[in-house]
């Protein structure tokens, strides 16, 4: 099959390989099926076309698309000008895309909605998220129930749905957990590749970032471990399954 083009935001190799590890092991491709880019390692080819792969998979990373350029590291930025230089392709096009936590704020910003740390935030741990009806329908997530926990850990947000946005998930904290634009390009607030493993790694890498007080890491991790969180996956392994292509 044609192979999946992974983009990675983190620049701290731990967490991205750790990411990468997750991605395969939840969604079921194998590595060499895949095409794995670290934008903070390498830029985007210049002959690089996102419509020669099965479909294309965005991982997390620590950075805000809203905050001034001028605090943002030149490591950061480039980072994120590697990933909104294909957006473009990817959006007109509606080729298949499926965007994780970073993602979902690169995706609402490139279709002119707010980001920013206004509202909407939410500290490390599990939300408990609702599909709408719309969300019921999708065949990328077919098998999620109605309701299911997902851990989340963001610092910014969509403040409003993107025009031509479907919107179909939301928490309690965060009204835009999962949207879908055009009818294959998807964006999630949460992260569906991480488990509580996964969690407690990336609390170790990431103890320094601003995303809680350090002395509260092993209480994160301890509520971690009690969440129910294992049907987020299905939304890797679907969209693999959905859009593999020879």
């Amino acid at each position: 099959m044609k192979p999946f083009l992974i983009l990675q935001l983190r620049p701290e190799t731990p967490a991205s390989d750790n990411e990468f590890e997750a991605i395969l092991a939840k969604s079921g491709l194998a590595a060499e099926n895949t095409r794995r880019i670290r934008l903070d390692c390498e830029p985007i080819p210049a002959d690089l076309n996102p419509s020669d792969f099965s479909g294309t998979i965005v991982g997390g990373g620590p950075g805000c698309v809203s905050d001034n350029p001028a605090t943002k590291s030149e490591v950061d930025q480039r980072i994120e000008d590697g990933i909104f230089s294909l957006m473009p392709k990817i959006t007109n096009n509606d080729l298949p895309f499926l965007g994780c936590c970073y993602g979902i704020g690169i995706l609402a910003s490139h279709l002119g909605a707010r980001v920013s740390r206004e509202k909407y935030g939410e500290p490390v741990g599990a939300v408990e998220c609702t599909l709408t009806e719309a969300g019921r329908r999708d065949p990328v997530l077919e098998g999620l129930p109605d309701r299911f926990q997902a851990f989340v850990g963001h610092k910014e947000a969509a403040q409003n749905l993107p025009e031509g946005c479907s919107h179909l998930a939301s928490s309690p904290t965060c009204p835009y957990q999962l949207i879908r634009f055009g009818q294959n390009v998807y964006a999630t607030q949460f992260h569906p590749e991480l488990d509580a493993d996964g969690l407690e790694f990336r609390v170790g890498v990431y103890l320094d970032y601003g995303y809680f007080p350090p002395s509260e890491a092993m209480k994160i991790v301890e509520r971690g471990r009690a969440a129910n969180v294992t049907e987020p996956e299905l939304i890797l392994k679907n969209f693999v399954k959905r859009y593999a292509a020879d």
